[in-house]
């Protein structure tokens, strides 16, 4: 296994995260592991070498970090862990239980601290982005969770790069931690981050994680229009909203197409896409069998050759921009 820094921190991390939106309990998917079933593949992720594991309250409705925290801690000690989670995510039908007031947030991270058996949590960060956030009040509240010890260090998901810019200079005139690190979607059909928020993170050292490096499973292989070979590829419906244009599977086909003359399955092509890409740090990825994380962990060696690279990325289509103010 290959460690790396996490951005400017001093913790160490490996250059691959293991994901567990996959890990709680069925109710809230029917392609989710319960408990018996994700120890098998939390267990090789350790023997592998991995210590770096991704959660979010909003998972399972917090059985994800449940799941997660009774299968590390009975395994290692927790300093052998690094432990991140989310908050900002719908967990009640008021609309105080989600988003960024320092009421929910301070709620929240008991919460969290609770389900994953834990005392700290060692990278906390935003979940799905409000808009409309006073991100000073944000920036602050997890500057005091840090302060406090509940939290080592806080980062963000999936922010557009101006607020990430406008948080950065608060914690700096205030006198607050920044967020240490992005965890971002990207990966070879989702590579908008380009414009902006990896530049910005690079320049300010901030650490890239990017999420769904395999595109939730579409750059795996098998991949056809309306579905796919698994479960989760017929039913996501984040996978449908996100992937599926015609530029998306060229890039799939020629994923397909270099990991056969390579002798590497798709899934090993598409993250060592990602593993290279300037700037980022610890990849996330998910994982439903031990053969996931094996297959995950043989890509860390692999080098693609400037050509394999060039005719992955021609194949990209960029989407048009959004509104960044509504």
């Amino acid at each position: 296994m290959q460690y790396v820094r996490l951005g400017r921190t001093n913790i160490e991390v490996s250059r691959l995260g293991l994901g567990a939106m996959a890990f709680g309990s069925r109710r809230w998917r029917d392609w989710i592991l319960e408990e018996d079933e994700a120890k098998p593949v939390i267990d090789r992720a350790l023997d592998l070498g991995i210590n770096f594991f991704d959660t979010s309250d909003y998972y399972s409705g917090g059985e994800s970090e449940a799941v997660l925290g009774r299968c590390l801690l009975s395994r290692v000690a927790r300093e052998q862990v690094v432990i991140a989670t989310k908050v900002g995510n719908p967990m009640g039908p008021s609309i105080t239980e989600r988003g960024y007031s320092r009421k929910h947030v301070m709620h929240a991270v008991h919460a969290s601290l609770k389900r994953l058996g834990t005392d700290y949590i060692d990278l906390y960060q935003t979940h799905i982005w409000n808009p409309g956030t006073n991100l000073e009040e944000m920036v602050i509240a997890f500057d005091d969770l840090v302060r406090a010890g509940r939290i080592l260090h806080a980062g963000i998901t999936t922010m557009p790069a101006w607020q990430l810019a406008k948080c950065l200079s608060i914690a700096r005139e205030t006198g607050r931690r920044p967020f240490v690190s992005a965890q971002n979607h990207y990966n070879l059909v989702h590579r908008e981050d380009e414009r902006e928020l990896i530049p910005l993170c690079r320049s300010e050292g901030v650490a890239l994680i990017p999420y769904s490096p395999l595109a939730r499973g579409f750059l795996c292989g098998g991949r056809v229009e309306g579905g796919g070979p698994t479960l989760r590829a017929r039913t996501d419906e984040f996978t449908h909203r996100w992937h599926g244009r015609r530029s998306d599977f060229r890039v799939a086909r020629r994923v397909e197409r270099i990991a056969y003359r390579r002798g590497l399955s798709p899934a090993q092509v598409a993250l060592a896409w990602v593993l290279t890409r300037p700037g980022v740090d610890a990849p996330i990825f998910g994982a439903t069998r031990v053969e996931h994380v094996e297959e995950a962990i043989e890509a860390l060696p692999v080098t693609l050759t400037a050509a394999e690279i060039r005719s992955l990325e021609a194949a990209y289509e960029p989407k048009p921009l959004a509104g960044t103010l509504g």
